[in-house]
């Protein structure tokens, strides 16, 4: 039976997200509808007969940048060239722009001959962070800081993703930042998941502030073990993870294709998420 490759639906993207919780990926509640808000379009499958084989998001961030993530193919279906399908798919969608990925140690070699070429490698952190303690400053995200909250980010990620965070900084996620004299400095969003909660983004100007975004969405999350993807670049913070009780585990690698963002990793203590950057 010939193989098909398009669009998946709404509904599409719920199935490839409980995909993701089958390989262990732990997302989070909610996320189909907030990640394919990113880019409806981005999201692709490969289907035989009325059948979703194998999946992939390729969301493109306006004409520059793009990201790919939730590649998977089924179980039952892997060797048949179905991933391959919707890899070349997806590649071919973002086309010239800066594309990035988080690919395991494994996936490392194969993204590389795909011409990606490593940035930096990030490191999962879980635990209740119970020895974090919060600073001043630090209130809850309204509406009325969205545009401060879409210039802050823009610093931080590679492009503008205005659709995405309106939809990301809903509830029932935990969205918080932190303010000085001269404005925001930082914020971070955590999320109810299969698992506890993801932390993602976490953005500051130093890693105090940082560590007093985690201490405060920490005792929001009613003592619920969190899941931070930090940059292993930021040794001072994760040392301070550590010292209050969070424990590294799983870890990946920012990878791209046609060049290197112009965005300040130094201000990212906490990516946003694996499937979209």
């Amino acid at each position: 039976m010939p193989r098909t490759i398009r669009t998946l639906t709404a509904s599409e993207v719920e199935t490839l997200v409980d995909w993701a919780a089958g390989e262990g990926w732990n997302p989070g509640v909610g996320d189909a509808a907030a990640l394919r808000a990113a880019d409806p379009e981005g999201f692709i499958g490969a289907f035989v007969g009325n059948e979703m084989v194998a999946g992939i998001s390729a969301v493109a961030y306006g004409a520059d940048f793009g990201f790919i993530g939730l590649y998977i193919c089924r179980p039952d279906r892997r060797g048949e060239g179905h991933g391959k399908a919707v890899w070349d798919a997806g590649m071919a969608r973002l086309g010239n722009r800066i594309i990035g990925l988080d690919g395991v140690a494994e996936q490392r070699a194969n993204y590389q001959r795909k011409g990606f070429v490593p940035a930096y490698e990030t490191v999962r952190f879980s635990g209740r962070a119970a020895g974090l303690t919060g600073g001043g400053g630090v209130r809850s995200v309204t509406a009325a800081n969205a545009a401060e909250i879409l210039a802050y980010d823009r610093q931080c990620f590679p492009a503008p993703r205005e659709a995405f965070l309106r939809e990301w900084l809903q509830a029932p996620r935990i969205a918080l930042m932190s303010t000085g004299s001269a404005g925001i400095a930082g914020y971070g969003v955590a999320r109810r998941c299969r698992e506890g909660f993801k932390v993602g983004p976490l953005l500051a100007d130093e890693m105090n502030i940082a560590l007093a975004l985690m201490a405060e969405l920490a005792g929001r999350t009613e003592g619920g073990e969190l899941h931070v993807d930090v940059p292993a670049t930021q040794a001072g913070f994760t040392a301070m993870l550590q010292a209050a009780g969070m424990v590294p585990g799983f870890t990946t690698t920012r990878m791209y294709k046609g060049g290197k963002p112009g965005n300040a990793p130094t201000k990212v203590f906490g990516i946003t998420t694996l499937e979209l950057g």
